[in-house]
């Protein structure tokens, strides 16, 4: 199958009435002068470009230690990484189940996490041959990660891989009718980082035209002031013995400075601190953090599906070890540290008395990071007048891997119906519930068909579906009383 689109035309491949078109490229390549500035449009070419395989992916390196045995990393050299892939159904293939296409197929735009430092659309785990089964498009983007997607420099553009992502939800916007696709119900779906930035395109304002709805899973929707958000550009510079300007930096391979950035962030993680990767407040894309802008009424009027899982932390804390190191000293610097009151801690020592101190430094740093945030926004847009619904939930499938329980990141095999997928098992293991990705996957369709996934908005009421082996529970939001507990 042959598009055409407004760079040339691209041929595609179809396979089981799913028609594929992988490494389409979005923006010109980030090299030369280039990194370190926004995404210019790409220049075109004359000839059919083939687009059987994935494009090139951004310079990063792979998880570490047991880490590496849960996450892969597929590396696809090349210059041309702000790609993207689409699986597009063909009208042969959409279930009978399924309205009409008036429009076209409603569209849903991937945006992978791996704390703004690893991941690329070449992961098995988001091949999207189940969603456009489904009748739904499916797009994955890459966008410049790490090192060359979010340093802080003098002389550079900020937040470039925010930058890279804003353009490809554009370009998916202007060319995915030729495709089959409806520019009108276009839905942004992230987890973890992902969702950090679309939370952060959300609060921007950029998208409300181009959007249809959007998906938070397990997303901080959180931004840091520059010179915080700097730290870790500084550590490289000072590791490599350069000054932490544009030019320096373009005077180093991406290889290079990716190995840097792997020195200077050598057993540190999201929830135990230390150097990792912010959206910077640049007083323009990001005005201010996320939650602030969000809560305050910012897409307001965009369908909201937002949730985590009940125990986030494991991911990092659980395979390594860690957990079993955190003492009670850990516990006394993180409440100091991010300020977290002694009423607040108290009702969270009362609640879980017999938590080990790994266990409950996991739980305040979920409650911090991911779960307090998403029910601020969550609450603050109910309260809006003639605003757009917001939906919560909480997956709680504990995985039987690694004491990983329902980690950050276990739910991704179910979001995609993916329980066959090797990379897939390697989170789950090899006797994970069919019904709960039969379930999950098929409210995210709804979602992204409908505006809706099929459960009470979030109102007085706080009713959450909460995610089990048997499916979904629509239930009263688990702990409300500890989420209290932070005023």
């Amino acid at each position: 199958m042959i598009v055409a689109t407004s760079s040339g035309s691209i041929q595609g491949v179809e396979d089981g009435g799913v028609v594929r078109f992988l490494g389409v490229p979005y923006a010109a390549a980030p090299v030369g002068d280039l990194r370190f500035r926004r995404p210019i449009a790409h220049p075109g070419w004359s000839d059919v470009r083939d687009a059987s395989q994935h494009g090139a992916t951004v310079a990063q390196g792979p998880y570490q230690g047991a880490m590496g045995e849960l996450l892969p990393t597929v590396v696809v050299p090349g210059d041309e990484s702000l790609n993207l892939a689409i699986w597009a159904p063909t009208p042969a293939a959409t279930p009978a189940t399924t309205p009409p296409l008036a429009g076209g197929a409603p569209v849903m735009v991937w945006i992978h996490g791996g704390s703004l430092a690893h991941g690329s659309n070449a992961l098995n785990a988001y091949n999207g041959t189940t969603f456009a089964r489904d009748g739904v498009m499916f797009v994955a983007i890459n966008y410049r990660i790490g090192v060359e997607g979010f340093s802080v420099l003098d002389g550079a553009d900020a937040n470039v891989g925010l930058h890279d992502a804003l353009a490809a939800v554009r370009w998916v916007h202007r060319e995915i009718a030729a495709f089959g696709g409806d520019p009108t119900r276009i839905t942004l779906v992230g987890q973890s980082a992902g969702g950090n930035v679309i939370a952060a395109l959300l609060a921007s304002g950029a998208v409300d035209a181009l959007v249809a709805g959007a998906i938070i899973q397990s997303g901080p929707p959180s931004a840091q002031p520059a010179k915080r958000a700097g730290r870790i550009t500084n550590a490289i510079a000072k590791h490599l013995g350069i000054p932490a300007t544009r030019d320096a930096f373009l005077a180093k391979t991406p290889d290079e400075l990716v190995a840097a950035q792997e020195a200077v962030t050598a057993g540190t993680t999201p929830v135990t601190g230390g150097l990792g990767y912010a959206i910077a407040i640049d007083g323009d894309l990001v005005p201010a953090t996320s939650i602030d802008r969000l809560a305050g009424g910012a897409a307001s009027r965009i369908p909201l599906l937002i949730g985590w899982t009940s125990e986030e932390a494991r991911l990092w804390l659980n395979p390594s070890g860690l957990n079993r190191r955190l003492g009670r000293r850990h516990l006394v610097a993180a409440r100091i540290l991010f300020k977290i009151r002694r009423s607040t801690y108290a009702a969270y020592r009362r609640a879980l008395p017999t938590a080990s101190n790994g266990d409950l430094f996991g739980v305040l740093a979920q409650e911090l990071l991911l779960r307090v945030p998403a029910l601020t926004i969550a609450q603050a847009r109910a309260g809006a007048e003639a605003g757009a619904g917001t939906w919560v939930y909480e997956f709680a499938w504990p995985s039987p891997v690694m004491g990983l329980g329902a980690a950050h990141a276990v739910e991704l095999p179910f979001v995609f119906d993916h329980l066959h997928v090797a990379d897939a098992r390697a989170l789950t293991g090899d006797a994970a519930p069919q019904e709960l990705a039969t379930a999950m996957h098929g409210d995210w369709v709804r979602f992204v068909r409908d505006g809706a996934p099929g459960w009470s908005a979030w109102g007085t009421d706080e009713t959450v579906r909460v995610y089990r082996a048997d499916g979904g529970h629509d239930e009263p939001l688990p702990r409300a009383d500890l989420w209290r507990a932070w005023g």
